[in-house]
């Protein structure tokens, strides 16, 4: 077997490695001295510039202006995004861009997908229900008048939110069915209130009291809002392993410079076999996200596995959860008192690290998914 990735899959890497190799993580204030959001808003002229490399069209359509990327591709920028702690939508964007286009009505992909890929229409996902605990469509209902949908109930922690033109809602019917509407972060009767994330992104509580969502801003297909979901957490594990590797790569620089009884601490043993330990779990990090990934594509062409392609993702961030967060203790431990100086990137990453552990669910709750997987679909 061929696990090389393609032509057009390493392409997009370059151009990711090109975009973000000015971008500095320690461009915004401190999280650890902000009592409220870094910034206000999130890095435009980033985005600008992501749009102009044909990045925020990467996984749409040739018809919508895009390149027609998979899954694999978005998780191989948005590693790279990690690695300068970019600030930027870019997973939500993609992700429910692709929602749509695979699953939404031809009016709605119209409307969207060309600015979309463009940039001049951001989009974001609420993802994390009420409390982050509970499954987020069970968080707003959705029920039929005439032509138009009513949305009431509230979504938690929904990133971008303040700066996003549109976020796209899962709600429940009653009838068992999870429904997805994309609703304008301008419609009347949704109130966003302040949240700040661990990394110190700016957040939003959606409260949606009587929100009208004409019929072809909703997508009914089943399945569509668990496909978004996945994409979300795949790509989540994608940023969590570019993260790790850059903090391991700050890591191996420190301890090479640093002496202690005229050595460097690289060259003590206890040192090198936490760093080992670490480099370890990284590679964990990126075989089961690759497998999610490709699990999440071979899916819509109808290749099947043991468990469905939700077992591939709890898996992925099963180990992208502990794995990032071992990850960052150690190089805290390895850095010693120098982790902690905020003038140092270090704290920025250890900050983001534990927003995506957390993020779409700890370790213990895909355990936990997992479990129920496995009991309900007996291995031979």
């Amino acid at each position: 077997m061929d696990f090389t990735f393609t032509e057009e899959q390493q392409a997009a890497v370059e151009a990711a490695r090109a975009v973000f190799a000015d971008v500095a993580p320690d461009g915004v204030p401190s999280p650890a001295l902000t009592p409220g959001a870094v910034a206000d808003d999130f890095d435009r002229p980033l985005w600008a510039k992501l749009a102009s490399s044909d990045l925020l069209s990467l996984v749409l359509a040739e018809e919508h202006g895009g390149a027609g990327l998979d899954a694999v591709a978005l998780c191989l920028v948005l590693r790279e995004a990690a690695k300068v702690l970019a600030r930027v939508p870019l997973l939500e964007h993609c992700a429910t861009a692709m929602a749509v286009q695979a699953h939404g009505s031809p009016e709605l992909a119209a409307a969207l997908l060309p600015g979309a890929g463009r940039g001049t229409l951001v989009l974001t996902a609420a993802a994390h229900g009420r409390s982050g605990h509970d499954p987020a469509e069970l968080a707003v209902t959705a029920r039929r008048e005439g032509e138009a949908w009513i949305l009431e109930g509230t979504q938690t922690a929904v990133p971008w939110a303040h700066g996003a033109d549109w976020i796209a809602v899962p709600a429940h019917t009653g009838e068992g069915e999870a429904v997805l509407a994309l609703v304008p972060r301008a419609a009347e009767g949704l109130a966003l209130a302040e949240q700040v994330s661990t990394s110190g992104e700016r957040l939003a509580e959606l409260a949606l009291d009587g929100v009208r969502v004409a019929g072809t801003h909703l997508i009914e297909t089943p399945g569509a809002w668990e496909r978004l979901r996945q994409l979300l957490a795949t790509g989540t594990c994608a940023m969590a392993l570019g993260l790790g590797e850059n903090v391991l790569t700050m890591t191996s620089g420190y301890t090479a410079k640093r002496e202690q009884f005229g050595f460097p601490v690289a060259t003590f043993q206890a040192v090198a076999v936490q760093a080992a330990d670490r480099y370890i779990d990284l590679r964990a990090m990126e075989v089961t996200l690759w497998q999610a990934a490709w699990r999440l594509d071979a899916a819509t062409g109808g290749a099947g596995g043991p468990l469905p392609a939700s077992g591939d993702v709890a898996v992925a961030k099963i180990w992208a959860s502990e794995g990032v967060r071992r990850v960052v203790q150690t190089a805290q431990h390895l850095h010693g008192g120098f982790g902690a100086d905020t003038d140092y990137p270090l704290h920025r990453y250890h900050a983001w690290a534990k927003q995506l552990e957390l993020q779409l669910g700890p370790a213990a709750a895909h355990e936990e998914a997992l479990g129920d997987l496995l009991a309900a679909h007996p291995l031979a």
